[in-house]
């Protein structure tokens, strides 16, 4: 146990002044790194997720209350931060350098007997560890502090992405010291990833929101630490192997070393897989074993990286070009199996995407029985030409999804049969709305159909529909399990007898839900429309439409072709927008929702625009507002806002981090105010915002 208190008992309300609220912040940080190293270098947690969450929560609103109290290697720091224009470039201490990949035992044992032959040595001693499929990244550490993240980039230069790597859980913010002192600079490599099972949950709610499915874990992590926006990349799943030290901070003799010592400073490594290995047929044996527990592993593996263990040879044997020649990557072999589809269905997402699956005959890929195989879309069924009959060929990309590589069109007997998804819903009925290039395919019985009910509740709670701020993904599903929920209408027909039967309600939580629920009646038009999840409009199509349309009843009267007239509607938006419209049980569940008392302020209907005809664009941070409510004002008030600068731009508001989109303005001698001068503008226009 170590020497503090694991979980602290810290009275909030008892804090009044800034040194009680520096001492207990720090406990509170001091408990949350150790929890982090357990769980995430240990993998022996020692509370629940619960209580580390009231740990955290404690120490925001600590961090809330008294700013100055915040701390660059802070816990909360691994949350995200503010959107930046554009990644910096890092260079590198010392190159990271590429392995050379071998694919055979003969040139395994080439690269032993030449490392043999140039050390004089009978054996060399060798280090074994997984390949990690992820993306390589490079931390630097001072007095302990994380200070810089970066890619390998051409292995000089890399892109700079510390706020990005400050979110992955398992990255420490500051070093441990109590087992081993902390060089003053230290440089450590590492491979950031995503596990199987959560690669395989985020790539299913992407495909479920319409959004483009990443072919693999790698592509996946790498997408992830390129964000310009950390508070995206820390709601993605990464996790972190490290791996290696380069100049800065190694003071040991070999590799092993290194090994044992990384996580006595917080940095996990894979020991569960590395080997020491004396002699090249240790080395090979070892690979052999991972080839066999590699489709047991939760992370993603392609090989076996095998090393010279001792740094003395590596001095020796240097480096080719770009590749070290003290080590290589001993690659496994792809895995691709034939099979027959034997039918192809539709799943139908909590989101209403549908997505078209495969029925395989039982086939073993990789040693994993695969009995189904996502199709992805209408398109790609196309593009493949995949019939209900042929045999094809399937590969497990990445080595966790069945993917339909190709019909064997030889093969084909006459007997196969064309697939085109279905004109209506499976779970509903109603119907289902195809994408010109047949890409996305919705079901639009989004407000009752029952394969979407769940994900449908918590958008239409969330913070930029009516922002039910109590109703999270755990109550609302609960609320749904007990049958309290049928359609979202049901949840202004929710008493408090009903929420103090169930568990974790009291009195005041019941009553305090039911408040919010209350209030969500009272709504901004434009919000209320994002809320409701029509497919393919998202919440800057929900304001152009409050624009150009005074009432709900007008928008729901109109026409295809009144919607297609809009700026940036084309014609499959206006359809799915007519069909959410047109159902009667959606009608039904709006109709349910006005009976309870809704009441919409449209503020875009106002006869008064003081910002009409200004084009605003926006980067680094605000004090006042995020990105998304000060553009949602702006554009109340009769402004447009975008993403980027042209002739067409009046102003550029830039907060703390703002880049290239400010210099961009001053060379084309666009005004730019910092905050104070945006707020003075809008009292000039007579828009208070105090």
């Amino acid at each position: 146990m170590p020497d503090l208190e694991t979980t602290p008992e810290i009275d909030l309300d008892a804090i009044d002044t800034e040194e009680a609220a520096a001492d207990a912040a720090e406990q509170l940080r001091e408990a949350l790194r150790y929890h982090n190293y357990r769980y995430y270098v240990l993998d022996d947690p020692v509370v629940s997720d619960a209580e580390y969450d009231r740990l955290f929560q404690r120490l925001q609103q600590l961090e809330t209350e008294y700013p100055a109290l915040q701390t660059p290697d802070s816990p909360t720091h691994q949350v995200g931060g503010m959107v930046r224009d554009e990644l910096g470039t890092a260079e590198h201490p010392t190159p990271m350098l590429s392995l050379k990949a071998v694919y055979g035992e003969a040139e395994v044992r080439n690269f032993d007997e030449t490392c043999r032959e140039e050390l004089g040595r009978e054996a060399v001693s060798y280090t074994a560890e997984p390949k990690f499929d992820g993306l390589a990244v490079e931390l630097i550490y001072e007095d302990g502090r994380l200070v810089q993240g970066a890619t390998r980039g051409d292995g000089e230069t890399g892109e700079e992405i510390t706020a990005n790597v400050k979110t992955i859980k398992g990255v420490p913010l500051r070093l441990r010291d109590d087992e081993r002192p902390v060089p003053d600079r230290l440089v450590v490599r590492g491979e950031a990833y995503m596990r199987k099972d959560e690669f395989n949950e985020f790539n299913r709610q992407r495909e479920e929101a319409g959004k483009k499915v990443f072919a693999n874990p790698r592509n996946a992590a790498a997408g992830s630490l390129r964000q310009l926006d950390s508070t995206i990349a820390a709601r993605r799943p990464l996790r972190i192997f490290f791996y290696e030290i380069a100049a800065d901070g190694r003071d040991f003799d070999a590799h092993a070393e290194v090994l044992a010592a990384l996580p006595e400073w917080g940095l996990r490594v894979c020991e569960q897989h590395i080997r020491r290995c004396d002699g090249i047929d240790e080395a090979l044996h070892h690979y052999e074993e991972v080839v066999g527990v590699r489709d047991d592993l939760p992370y993603e593996i392609d090989g076996l990286v095998i090393k010279v263990n001792d740094f003395a040879g590596h001095e020796t044997l240097g480096v080719r070009d770009r590749d070290p020649r003290w080590a290589v990557a001993y690659k496994f072999p792809p895995r691709r199996a034939t099979t027959t589809i034997t039918d192809i269905s539709v799943q139908v997402g909590r989101t209403g995407r549908i997505t078209p699956v495969a029925t395989l005959a039982p086939v073993e890929v990789g040693g994993v029985e695969v009995t189904r195989a996502s199709l992805h879309n209408q398109n790609e069924i196309d593009r493949k030409d995949v019939r209900i009959g042929d045999t094809v060929l399937i590969e497990r990309a990445g080595d966790v999804i069945p993917q339909v590589v190709k019909a064997i069109v030889d093969e084909r007997d006459g007997s196969e049969t064309p697939y085109h998804i279905p004109d209506t819903c499976p779970i509903c009925d109603s119907e289902v709305v195809l994408s010109d290039d047949k890409k996305q395919a919705f079901c639009t019985g989004g407000m009752t159909c029952a394969a979407q009910l769940r994900e449908r509740l918590k958008h239409y709670a969330s913070r930029d529909a009516t922002d039910i701020e109590g109703l999270g993904d755990k109550r609302a599903e609960q609320l749904i399990d007990t049958g309290l929920i049928e359609d979202i209408s049901d949840l202004y027909a929710i008493e408090k007898e009903d929420l103090l039967g169930l568990e974790r309600y009291a009195e005041k939580s019941a009553q305090n839900l039911l408040d919010e629920i209350a209030a969500s009646l009272e709504e901004d038009f434009d919000r209320f429309i994002y809320a409701l999840g029509i497919p393919l409009v998202g919440s800057a199509t929900a304001r152009l439409l409050a624009q150009h349309f005074a009432s709900l009843d007008a928008l729901i009267d109109a026409d295809e072709a009144a919607l297609t007239d809009l700026p940036d509607i084309g014609p499959e938006v206006a359809h799915s927008i007519g069909a959410f419209f047109e159902d009667d049980a959606n009608r039904a569940v709006i109709d349910n929702i006005r009976d309870a008392g809704l009441t919409l302020h449209n503020p875009y209907a106002d006869d008064e625009a003081p910002l009409e005809g200004l084009t605003f664009v926006f980067t680094g941070s605000l004090d006042d507002w995020t990105r998304s409510e000060v553009q949602r004002f702006v554009e109340q008030h009769g402004a447009n806002a975008t993403s980027s600068v042209s002739g067409n731009t009046d102003y550029v508001v830039a907060g703390p981090g703002a880049g290239r989109k400010r210099d961009a303005a001053e060379e084309r001698g666009i005004p730019v105010l910092d905050e104070d001068a945006f707020h003075a503008l809008l009292e000039e226009r007579g828009l208070a915002t105090e």
